[in-house]
């Protein structure tokens, strides 16, 4: 037996939903708002939520990762009265199990859920014969880093080309390391090829190596990285910017493991496992002629998408620990801490540099620190400072009585919605009041439902009474 949750504004939809699950033989609970749905998820142990966009405090798209942020998160499946394109890719990117169109029968909900069920049946008898990723150097626990630690124990276990894709800094080399690790070559080479960094003149005999006499310079043979790499694992970091001729004569090594050395005759043979990574939209290079579609397909037998530190700041405060650790004892300085406000700060910040800036921060303040056993905010990079000063400074809620209508006015949906809600809230206080907190007379005064009447006093936490 299952546990559902629908969150939903619809009372009618919530009910049909629930009798639909319960008749399947599992438990079902609903919420009419954003704010009431997370609340039952953290506490509920569901293990599916259906999951309207169009919600009275919000848009259910913006709390997909934090339904999915708990170790034992649900799988979501979105419901929309719009067909919106962008929408259901933003949807399953956020790691939607489905997305599904308003109005719904009930086959077209009970096959989607059957499967999302049969998943989840399949994956608990999996996790006890699933060995244990070793993190080598990963660090933090937020669902982001929890779901791509998974999907690299389930690519650890095959042979098939990896792809790596994330922002600049995220760590994406770090993960490539923890790939080979926990793989059956982790006794064997891991080669590493920065194909932004060698001139691309250059990177074809690095890959592959040339006889001597090749080209002006070449006055010994090198065997190259790929057979280097033989019986381990190729990373090619930055794939994006390999020229489209190396691209080609990449492809036809995968497929076939041989290649000629440049300026030689004879085929050598190489057996290694290739993982590549790129912060370059290889679909949309692909698409304007400048990355080849077949190479794509072929690195793109699973992918890792790693997230930015924007997306994971509950790890930042063990990452600070982590660096401040290994810097300190580096550089043989007497272990020092940040304080709350310090920590706070870093919370706030962007991190447009990831991972990688924020090991850079931490050794700057460390160092700005000196003698001082704690780092305070006082001690981080003014940029820092200054960044998360003026984002705080920035209006972001309008109060109950007003709206910001000076230098940044808020759209007129925003400020359409604002008012509405505002106005539901005081039609039903002072309903509730004129009939001395009777439901029923309250439903002939407002000519409402009971259960929209309910409803809305639950939204606005309006004691009847």
């Amino acid at each position: 037996m299952a546990k559902v949750l629908v969150i939903d504004d619809d009372p009618l939809a919530c009910n049909s939903l629930m009798e639909l699950a319960r008749k399947m033989g599992h438990e079902a609970e609903c919420a009419l708002c954003i704010r009431d749905g997370l609340q039952k998820n953290t506490t509920g142990e569901f293990d599916v939520v259906f999951l309207d966009i169009r919600l009275p405090d919000g848009n259910g798209l913006d709390i997909l990762p934090q339904l999915r942020e708990h170790e034992a998160s649900p799988e979501v499946i979105i419901l929309t009265g719009l067909g919106d394109p962008d929408g259901a890719e933003l949807a399953i990117r956020s790691g939607a199990w489905d997305y599904l169109q308003k109005p719904l029968s009930p086959k077209k909900i009970m096959l989607p859920l059957q499967r999302v069920l049969k998943y989840r049946s399949n994956l608990h008898e999996s996790i006890a014969s699933n060995f244990s990723v070793k993190r080598c150097g990963v660090i933090g626990n937020s669902s982001a880093i929890r779901q791509a630690l998974e999907k690299l124990g389930t690519a650890a276990q095959s042979e098939a080309s990896l792809l790596i894709t994330g922002e600049t800094g995220t760590g994406k080399e770090l993960f490539a390391r923890a790939l080979h690790e926990n793989s059956r070559r982790a006794q064997r080479p891991f080669v590493i090829v920065d194909c932004a960094s060698i001139p691309s003149t250059l990177l074809e005999s690095t890959l592959f190596g040339h006889v001597k006499g090749a080209f002006t310079g070449a006055e010994n043979a090198s065997k190259g990285l790929i057979l280097e790499a033989d019986r381990g694992t190729l990373f090619l970091d930055e794939i994006g910017e390999m020229p489209l001729e190396l691209q080609k004569k990449l492809l036809r090594v995968l497929q076939e493991k041989k290649y000629r050395p440049v300026g030689g005759s004879q085929e050598v043979s190489s057996d290694f496992r290739l993982v590549a990574a790129t912060h370059r939209d290889l679909i949309s290079m692909s698409q304007k002629g400048v990355f080849r579609n077949d190479l794509l397909y072929r690195l793109g037998a699973m992918t890792i998408k790693l997230p930015s530190l924007r997306e994971r700041r509950n790890d930042i405060e063990e990452l600070v620990c982590s660096f401040t650790e290994r810097i300190c004892k580096k550089n043989s300085i007497i272990p020092k801490t940040f304080s709350t406000d310090c920590i706070e700060v870093l919370g706030r910040y962007e991190w447009p540099g990831n991972v990688r800036e924020l090991a850079n921060v931490i050794e700057n303040a460390i160092v700005a620190a000196s003698s001082c056993k704690e780092v305070f905010a006082k001690h981080l990079p003014e940029r820092v400072r200054i960044a998360t000063l003026k984002s705080s400074l920035t209006p972001r809620e309008a109060g109950n009585d007003e709206f910001c209508m000076e230098k940044e006015i808020v759209s007129y949906k925003e400020f359409r919605q604002q008012v509405m809600e505002q106005a539901d809230k005081d039609y039903f206080v002072r309903l509730m009041e004129i009939v001395d907190g009777d439901v029923e007379k309250a439903c002939v005064v407002s000519e409402l439902g009971k259960s929209r009447v309910y409803a809305q006093l639950k939204l606005h936490g309006i004691d009847k009474k």
